[in-house]
């Protein structure tokens, strides 16, 4: 090979090489933890999330690093796990990855968000794969949404009676403490009301709102007219994914809160502990109706002349959006 052929080889060499050293070492180096740290996966965190993570933590030097590192030399770290885990001091990356995707978790979690209706508890309990035994769908409602501690080889079983003695226990304290003349008569019937609230809004600020504003229709008599009551006999408290049939709405079932006077037979969902307060300390109102406001909420009326206008102006929008 002549001399000129030599030098562009050479070249070429150290160009290609320096960075993919400078990867290797990234990924296979020691890293800058300067002593043992726990280190906690959220349930449900994806490699962003955990790679943010373990940067506030010091326990990397770079996210976006460590990212383009795990996908191009390890794997991808589909395989991260919730838990609490032990980083020593020093950790590479490529040991972070190990432990965050291997058994030795000190602690794994579960978390059951609000709302989250029972048939996909149990399949998030099914793909948590350090518990043992199968499990069937727990009653609608009596699991408490909250994040859990589960122990490597736990059945599925013993996780789901923790909830849902949690679930019995939060319950009983709050209706302990309710508000005097309240419509709902049982602790049963506050829990049916909740998961509608639940389902309703996604709102902090307007639980109690629309509490107060179910709770007056139940003392009057109106029917609830709630659209997830319509979904739930459906799917079971799953996403529709598409618009309500007029079908649908006029269908006579024990859930049906549009062809019934009344409470649903049973929860639609599991409701979240500020949901339930809402419930047992709603607002005072004298509101009837609500219909989107086009922000992820809703606008509230006393009156029907009232809620048409309101209709009014939320077609508006909808047309504005190309909805309909």
């Amino acid at each position: 090979m002549k001399k000129p052929t030599l030098i562009i080889a050479g070249v070429v060499a150290l160009v290609v090489g320096v960075p993919a050293v400078s990867l290797l070492h990234g990924y296979y180096g020691s890293g800058p933890l300067k002593e043992d740290k726990t280190f906690t996966v959220p349930d449900g965190a994806n490699l962003s999330i955990v790679a943010t993570r373990l940067q506030a933590a010091g326990a990397i030097s770079s996210a976006r690093a460590f990212r383009l590192h795990v996908r191009l030399l390890g794997h991808g770290g589909a395989n991260v796990k919730a838990g609490e885990f032990m980083l020593p001091k020093g950790a590479s990356e490529e040991q972070i990855l190990a432990i965050l995707s291997g058994n030795e978790a000190l602690r794994r979690f579960v978390t059951v968000p609000e709302g989250l209706p029972s048939i996909m508890v149990q399949e998030r309990l099914m793909a948590q794969s350090a518990l043992a035994g199968p499990v069937t769908v727990p009653d609608e409602g009596s699991i408490l949404p909250d994040t859990y501690d589960v122990k490597a080889g736990e059945t599925r079983v013993q996780v789901v009676t923790r909830m849902q003695g949690a679930m019995t226990k939060f319950l009983a304290e709050q209706w302990a403490k309710r508000d005097p003349d309240l419509p709902v008569k049982t602790p049963r019937e506050a829990l049916v009301l909740a998961s509608i609230v639940e389902k309703e809004t996604g709102k902090p600020a307007e639980r109690a709102i629309v509490a107060g504003l179910y709770e007056n229709r139940l003392r009057q008599g109106i029917p609830l007219q709630a659209d997830p009551t319509i979904i739930y006999p459906i799917t079971r408290g799953k996403p529709l994914g598409r618009r309500i049939l007029h079908s649908e709405i006029v269908a006579k079932n024990d859930y049906n809160t549009y062809s019934m006077q009344g409470l649903p037979k049973g929860p639609i969902t599991n409701p979240g502990r500020a949901s339930i307060e809402a419930v047992l300390h709603p607002a005072k109102t004298q509101a009837l109706y609500m219909v989107a406001d086009g922000n992820h909420g809703h606008v509230f009326a006393d009156t029907l002349a009232e809620h048409n206008e309101n209709v009014k102006k939320w077609f508006a929008i909808r047309r504005a959006r190309g909805e309909i």
